[in-house]
């Protein structure tokens, strides 16, 4: 099958809507399940990219969860904490969930506001406890290159039958240049075929230079995570999985806020003050995840109310302050910032040390290169400059 029909676009009015092979060969996709829609597929076809370069380059296997068409989250299969499967409520699994299973949770556990009817992507075949988590998550679909029987079994049933399940061909291999049309007009360019390794770590330009494994392994992760996320982005990783994406900003700083702060929400999470929530046992995981959402944010009156909180609690908690929250925050470190694009200004550098980061890459080629690099070392950071842009749209 070469062309693929679809049921509309982007937008219902947007018809008619398809996908094909130009040159007549066959898809590289086959539909198990389903009817994927437009903006699935992009998902999963930009998620099925970053993950198979992940399990690559970290030789674990790897997960990503997206929406609109950039990473919420991405992460490698390293085993998960009692306080991470609590707070991506796998607490209630078995604790020897496969690597494939712990990538999943971590990829949809670092931002689950923004993960809620995601895409997910698998470098490898889905096996039963991987199905098995994704069962219980509000998701469009999935991209594997395969599926177990007892994957199948359970996907099969979601959404009523309707759960989009796609499995690609893992040796499929695009052309080098690509196109698109915007406008009437088609752009053509040679496809991004970087490879991200370690020799674009060799260039530390501040004075404290030491990376170990697992920095180089985080580092990694966020530049893969940045080539397929919508630009300007920056990637906060901890522990081989994103906690923080920063999407589509126009500012750099932007970015690096937005970014930061949801590495914060993640990092906030883990706190006794929210692991003891008491929460109402009539309250599925998707309403505990919005009040913990607005409890650690800005207006948390808007869930400690009275007549607010008996909604969700089953008594009031105290308020999370702000001097509270911020002496838990001081805690978090060894966290790894990449950017696809320079740091215009140190004020990028600022923002990062309040959530703990330790490494820094990004390309260099500034004018305030010395003064970006300059503020890494008093905070006591390690920068690496790679050299190497990594916007995409």
């Amino acid at each position: 099958m070469n062309e693929l029909i679809l049921k509309y676009g982007c937008n219902p009015n947007q018809k008619p809507s398809r996908v094909f092979m130009q040159d007549g060969s066959d898809l590289p996709v086959s539909v198990l399940n389903g009817r994927p829609g437009y903006i699935n597929l992009l998902d999963a076809l930009n998620g099925w990219q970053l993950v198979s370069e992940l399990a690559r380059e970290a030789r674990l296997p790897a997960a990503a969860s997206f929406k609109h068409v950039s990473p919420a989250g991405a992460a490698v299969g390293l085993p998960l904490t009692d306080v991470l499967r609590k707070i991506y409520w796998v607490d209630d699994l078995k604790k020897d969930l496969s690597p494939l299973a712990c990538a999943y949770a971590r990829a949809r556990g670092a931002d689950r506001m923004s993960s809620f009817g995601d895409f997910i992507s698998l470098s490898e075949e889905c096996d039963g406890d991987t199905a098995a988590l994704i069962r219980r998550e509000v998701s469009d679909g999935v991209i594997a290159p395969g599926y177990s029987k007892e994957a199948l079994e359970i996907l099969k049933k979601k959404k009523k039958g309707n759960y989009v399940i796609l499995q690609i061909d893992p040796s499929y291999r695009p052309e080098d240049l690509e196109r698109k049309m915007v406008y009437g007009i088609t752009f053509e360019q040679g496809r991004q075929n970087l490879v991200i390794d370690d020799a674009f770590l060799n260039n530390i330009v501040t004075k404290k230079k030491d990376l170990d494994e697992a920095a180089i392994r985080d580092i990694k992760i966020s530049l893969i995570t940045l080539k397929y996320t919508q630009s300007n982005s920056v990637c906060f990783v901890k522990d081989g999985q994103a906690v923080g994406i920063g999407a589509g900003q126009q500012s750099r700083v932007h970015c690096t806020r937005l970014a930061g702060s949801k590495a914060d929400n993640w990092y906030l999470r883990q706190s006794e003050t929210v692991l003891n929530l008491p929460f109402r046992e009539d309250i599925g995981r998707a309403d505990r995840d919005n009040a913990i959402d607005v409890y650690i944010g800005e207006w948390p009156e808007d869930v400690l109310a009275d007549g607010a909180w008996q909604r969700v609690f089953t008594k009031r908690p105290e308020e999370f302050t702000k001097e509270a929250k911020r002496a838990w925050l001081d805690t978090m470190e060894g966290v790894t910032l990449g950017s696809d694009a320079f740091f215009p200004f140190p004020d990028n550098i600022d923002r990062a040390y309040k959530s703990g980061v330790k490494y820094v890459a990004q390309p260099g080629g500034s004018v305030r290169d010395d003064l970006v690099i300059g503020r890494c070392d008093e905070y006591g950071m390690v920068m690496v400059l790679t050299g190497i842009r990594l916007f995409h749209h």
